[in-house]
């Protein structure tokens, strides 16, 4: 019912998923910084999170899970799941009895596997795009592109309702104050994979860190036009960082602020809201 991938980068450790199912994210992903990640689907057998999250913990490779989580299981030969561990070794496993198509692929940093699934062209484009994929670029993206090139090749064969994305990486998440980079849910749409695209977009607009190299000073002509702008919107102080702060923190650009300086993409977002 299911297709996903589980990789990680060697910071960063996630899953993106997709299925003709209610929710997808509420079931499959699995993920901890520096521990790994793990997708269960088919019949899903819920408790191989924690259970694998746990084992994974404790130092057992990606592979001694998968055999350690289906030899405990009576129903194993209707599970299908794939993990990554902290070093990057991966693991996939589909049992006998999976709906076709069903099976998967697992190398160094990635484990691709689906069921229900229009073909085995669903798994190979997911692999390609993720090897074709920037190493550079961020894991979230890189798994995005995956899951898009694998509902491109057709998907679930019973047609498309839900999608999601996990990431974690130290730190990662909402003001530091968690390992969750990005935990985004498409839980029923027509087109999903596209829609959590659009989201991971909003995401990165939001809560991506600014880059110091790129912001800009808050002097002279730009220092008026930014004044000028919040002063329109109702923020005038006469500390234009205080000002900005606070029109920042109700539009939810908080995690963009650089004291005496502003991020390119939140000076885009303040001209595209002001008069």
């Amino acid at each position: 019912m299911t297709f996903s991938i589980v990789a990680t980068d060697g910071t960063a450790w996630g899953v993106a998923v997709a299925s003709k199912f209610l929710a997808v994210g509420a079931a499959v992903p699995a993920a901890r910084a520096g521990v790994g990640a793990i997708a269960t689907q088919a019949l899903a057998n819920l408790a191989y999170r924690p259970d694998g999250l746990a084992l994974l913990g404790e130092g057992s490779e990606a592979g001694a899970v998968l055999q350690a989580l289906t030899s405990a299981d009576e129903q194993r030969d209707h599970r299908q799941a794939g993990v990554v561990d902290a070093a990057g070794t991966a693991a996939t496993y589909t049992g006998s009895a999976c709906h076709e198509w069903a099976g998967g692929v697992a190398h160094d940093g990635y484990a691709i596997q689906g069921n229900i699934l229009t073909g085995p062209e669903v798994v190979t484009e997911m692999e390609r795009a993720w090897l074709a994929s920037d190493a550079a670029s961020p894991l979230a993206r890189r798994l995005l592109a995956a899951l898009s090139a694998g509902d491109l090749a057709g998907g679930d064969r019973r047609g498309r309702q839900s999608a999601a994305l996990l990431v974690v990486t130290p730190d990662g998440g909402y003001g530091g104050g968690s390992d969750v980079y990005a935990d985004l849910r498409v839980d029923d749409h027509p087109d999903p994979v596209p829609e959590l695209v659009r989201l991971l977009d909003l995401h990165d607009i939001y809560f991506t860190k600014p880059d110091p190299d790129a912001a800009l000073p808050l002097d002279g002509s730009l220092a008026d036009e930014v004044r000028d702008r919040l002063r329109g919107l109702g923020h005038a102080d006469a500390d234009l960082d205080a000002a900005l702060a606070n029109w920042a923190g109700i539009e939810n650009y908080e995690e963009r602020l650089l004291p005496g300086r502003i991020d390119p993409v939140v000076l885009a977002q303040l001209r595209k809201l002001s008069p």
